[in-house]
């Protein structure tokens, strides 16, 4: 993480306590943000090389899938202050609401929850503008899914009070998991869909919303987490292979593209997602408002040898948590 990220907000520091159900990309950024400042870290996985990691940096770890529940959940959340939600839902909805939901809410100590969400939720607008106020209506299994785990999460916060806010991200990316990295893996691809539209954010300035959030707790709120500037696919390619210093992979049609069926699953989607509440509300500045400066945080990472091998991930699907 940069000194200035680093510098940006500083959360509180005196006996908190985060723990993660699930420990993938954001959650271990923030996770290690909230450590240097002297938080406790807890958390749950289910691959035992990042439980290890968890457990080199001075966290709690446990291995957790639908088959192995908390079996003590009260001494697990008793001193936990804040609990950050972001296992994929299943095909039943969300893998922790229906176990463990009840507990959280119960947690003597517990301030703030959050779930992260994703802009799939408001299905497709052909490239029109939505906000928080706009209602979802997903068109893909992804948004279905993300949608009810959100209202199964909601209703934890209206029947027991948990106080649950909701995180609907764009496509994440940053160190290790960006164009950049795509195009010098030779992975990268150009889809020509005039008119097409992605939205982004990158991992720090999720960890500054979340943060920012936690110091302005308010229970129920939902927000949108993306950047500055949507846009196409292939522009964000076209930009990586110049800061490289290479030429761009031909122009593919989308109806002649090959891909996978979850990855032509985010071109059915077309729109662009307003970020206003998270600067209006929480006061976030965004560090990276633009995939410009992004790209280039990307870049200057990998060259420092700053992007941490565990957390790469397939470059194929970008919107993962």
């Amino acid at each position: 993480m940069t000194q200035e990220a680093h510098d940006r907000i500083a959360p509180a520091a005196n006996g908190k306590k985060l723990f993660c159900f699930g420990f993938g990309y954001t959650a271990a950024w923030l996770a290690l943000r909230l450590r240097d400042f002297g938080w406790k870290i807890a958390g749950t996985t289910t691959d035992p090389e990042k439980r290890d990691f968890m457990e080199a940096q001075g966290m709690e770890a446990m291995l957790y899938d639908q088959n192995r529940t908390i079996m003590d959940p009260y001494a697990a959340f008793e001193d936990v202050t804040h609990v950050l939600m972001s296992i994929p839902p299943g095909s039943e909805g969300d893998p922790v609401v229906d176990v463990h939901g009840e507990d959280l809410a119960r947690a003597p100590k517990l301030e703030w929850a959050g779930y992260l969400s994703t802009t799939a939720v408001y299905g497709n607008h052909d490239g029109g503008w939505v906000d928080e106020n706009t209602p979802p209506e997903p068109d893909s299994r992804r948004g279905s899914l993300r949608l009810r785990a959100e209202q199964q999460w909601l209703s934890c916060y209206v029947g027991d009070g948990l106080p649950l806010h909701i995180f609907r991200l764009s496509g994440i990316y940053g160190p290790g998991r960006s164009a950049v990295d795509s195009v010098r893996a030779g992975t990268a691809r150009r889809i020509d869909k005039p008119g097409h539209a992605f939205n982004r954010i990158h991992v720090e300035d999720i960890v500054e919303t979340l943060i920012a959030s936690m110091n302005r707790p308010n229970p129920g709120a939902v927000y949108n987490v993306a950047d500055d500037m949507p846009s196409s696919s292939q522009e964000v390619v076209t930009f990586a292979c110049n800061l490289i210093g290479i030429d761009p992979p031909p122009l593919v049609k989308f109806d002649q593209a090959e891909m996978a069926p979850i990855v032509r699953s985010f071109y059915k989607d077309n729109k662009r997602v307003k970020n206003d509440r998270i600067k209006d509300e929480l006061g976030v500045q965004l560090l990276y408002p633009d995939y410009h400066s992004g790209l280039q945080a990307c870049l200057a990472a990998l060259e420092q040898g700053r992007a941490n091998p565990l957390f790469r991930a397939s470059q194929g699907d970008v919107s993962g948590i």
